[in-house]
């Protein structure tokens, strides 16, 4: 064979094993099992050892309460050592942050963690144990040799990405086997959190790309608004610590285009877009390639400045959430709907609007509408009502649905998602909001695996001027009756697509698009045919997520003829590669007012030339007769 195709041969192989290795998945770690642990004293702040003589086994786990994933696990942690402790089995946590011990006492007790925890100064706990995770597990046996080591159990398949549900408890399985007499069954598992950070900032001078010079004005620019303690992110970027410890997935989320959450691939200008630059996402890759170097905190920027309050000054009107609602710790995502009466005297035209939700940790998006029936408020006496049990984890004002508000709203004043700002309507456009009406808010809470407590308050800017074009939402996507009921999703489809049509029959303008999907979807598209024109995309959504839905406004109106057609085409996954999908197996998901249910809109925001609401219809409507011709001569 030529020397020239032995040494191509040799670089297909040596591509194709590094593929391999590239596509594998990573091996558990298995330093230090089956030997014995050395010096292993787990004190808390006043020397007390956490180990008792009679201790037959002992579980250490390292902790991060700066790792979503890592706080998850506090109710888990706290029921294990409950279930275990009169088995003989010590339990202990390790904090690997820099807190001190009165700082992570106090977060320890915020998380309801339930087992002694201890600072590890100077990494000596994480070198004994060649810990390289939070949350990582160990556990070892009454002469404190390592029997197991790894994650607590399968509900991540990544630190961003929960499972449906948990089929293989580890440690549990590891303690049984261990309190048995058994083999560990599974020695060692791949823990899924936050790598613990040891080793000092690179602070090289000849670096390309640094933390303080180059990163930092990114990350404050486009993500520290959300990134932050107290707002609605589930870690902070604010500090090299914090940033070095998230690199790689900031580089990950920046190149697929994850982060900054902004779901449009295509279609018009919108205002507010989320947007990082290619030049901006590069210096995340390359930050992060060349180890995510510190470099001169002398090149650092000003801290930025938040605004915290009002946005757009004192509002006219500000309705809140009466007392505090209670998030419980643990489970699915919350959908809790408030009665916000508003005490108006009279009609008002609503120009702007923002919402400051009590705590943005838990807060992930509202949905803002109009009752004028009292539907909502007797759906609220009713959970006033119902028979509580005292230990519910969700307690408060309101009442929970699946899905919506229960009610059929009179109308809607848009909503909410993190880093969306108010949003001024131009001159002689307003929302209506009548007298003696209630704001029906149904809020979207994440749990952070702690009990919190959240109060959001709405305000409300009244027009200066007056009002001519009243804003009305259309429902592109919305079928007659025998077409909702033949809406069925079979399962194992991956790709089932839906297309719905909506025709308005009078001059309007547009304002803004509202794409909306369950669980199952994929990808969906808002198109806008106008008679006598090509088709223009309004939005386009390419990878669909249930947990970013927005309101998308065009920088400029945009003027729709009598005739114009809007397409919305959708497209769902109904099968198991589908990780949100609710059923396993995968059941038939018909059209529905439940999360499991599925849907198909298009809500789109516009105004009439005249009073009264834009007509339009949900069939192709007969086309209008010939102009008449006059006389011919």
């Amino acid at each position: 064979m030529p020397r020239a195709v032995i040494g191509l041969s040799a670089t297909l192989v040596s591509l194709a094993v590094g593929f391999a290795i590239l596509a594998a998945p990573p091996a558990p770690r298995t330093d230090k099992l089956g030997s014995k642990i050395e010096h292993l004293t787990l004190r808390d702040a006043d020397g007390k050892n956490f180990r008792t003589p009679d201790t037959t086994a002992t579980v250490v786990v390292f902790l991060s309460f700066d790792c979503p994933v890592s706080n998850s696990y506090a109710s888990t942690l706290a029921n294990l050592a409950n279930a275990y402790g009169p088995k003989g089995v010590t339990f202990a946590a390790v904090s690997t942050g820099d807190a001190s011990a009165a700082e992570i006492a106090k977060k320890a007790s915020e998380f309801r963690l339930g087992i002694p925890i201890v600072r590890d100064d100077g990494f000596r706990l994480t070198a004994a144990l060649q810990a390289a995770t939070t949350p990582e597990a160990f556990v070892l046996d009454r002469h404190d040799i390592l029997r197991y080591r790894g994650r607590i159990d399968d509900g991540y398949t990544d630190r961003l990405k929960q499972n449906r549900s948990v089929k293989s408890h580890d440690l549990q399985n590891a303690l049984d086997d261990l309190l048995a007499g058994k083999p560990v069954r599974e020695p060692a598992t791949v823990a899924v959190g936050c790598p613990i950070q040891r080793d000092e900032p690179r602070t090289a001078s000849d670096a390309k790309v640094t933390y303080y010079r180059d990163v930092l004005p990114v990350l404050q620019a486009n993500c520290q608004s959300c990134h932050r303690p107290g707002a609605a992110g589930p870690f902070s970027l604010m500090t090299y610590k914090q940033a070095v410890n998230w690199a790689g997935d900031i580089k990950d989320y920046t190149h697929s285009r994850k982060m900054p959450p902004w779901k449009p691939a295509e279609g018009l200008d919108f205002t507010g877009e989320r947007k990082l630059s290619d030049n901006d996402v590069a210096t995340f890759a390359a930050w992060a390639d060349a180890g995510a170097p510190a470099g001169d905190p002398k090149d650092a920027p000003p801290p930025v400045q938040f605004t915290e309050g009002w946005a757009l000054g004192p509002p006219d009107l500000i309705v809140t959430v009466p007392e505090e609602f209670q998030v419980g710790a643990g489970g699915r995502d919350l959908f809790r709907v408030f009665v916000l009466p508003t005490g108006l005297t009279e009609d008002k035209y609503v120009s702007a609007f923002q919402v400051r939700p009590g705590n943005p940790r838990v807060v992930h998006h509202t949905l803002n509408f109009i009752d004028t029936t009292g539907a909502a408020r007797a759906l609220e006496q009713k959970e006033r009502d119902r028979n509580k049990e005292a230990d519910e984890p969700d307690a408060g004002p309101g009442y929970s649905v699946a899905m919506g508000t229960g009610i059929r709203p009179t109308g809607a004043i848009g909503g909410w998602a993190p880093g969306q700002m108010p949003h001024v309507l131009p001159d002689g456009v307003g929302y209506y909001l009548p007298k003696n009406s209630d704001i029906v808010v149904q809020v979207h809470y994440h749990r952070t695996g702690k009990v919190e407590k959240d109060q959001t308050s709405i305000g409300f800017y009244f027009a200066k001027k007056p009002v001519t074009q009243t804003m009305q939402s259309l429902p592109a996507g919305m079928a007659p009756a025998l077409r909702l009921l033949m809406f069925a999703i079979p399962p194992n489809d991956e790709r089932f697509e839906v297309k719905r049509s909506l025709w308005v029959t009078q001059d309007c303008n547009l304002h803004s698009v509202l794409p909306h999907m369950h669980l199952l979807g994929r990808q969906i598209a808002v198109t806008m045919t106008p008679p006598d024109g090509p088709t223009t995309t309004l939005v386009a959504i390419k990878d669909w997520d249930y947990n970013w839905q927005e309101t998308y406004y065009f920088k400029e109106p945009i003027r729709v003829k009598a005739g114009t057609r809007f397409d919305v085409t959708a497209v769902y996954d109904n099968s198991r590669k589908n990780p949100n999908n609710p059923f396993d197996p995968p059941q038939t998901v018909r059209f529905g007012e439940q999360t499991t249910n599925e849907m198909i809109f298009g809500f789109l925001g516009v105004t009439g030339d005249r009073p009264g609401r834009v007509r339009y219809s949900i069939e192709r409507p007969d086309p209008p007769p010939p102009a008449p011709r006059g006389d011919r001569p």
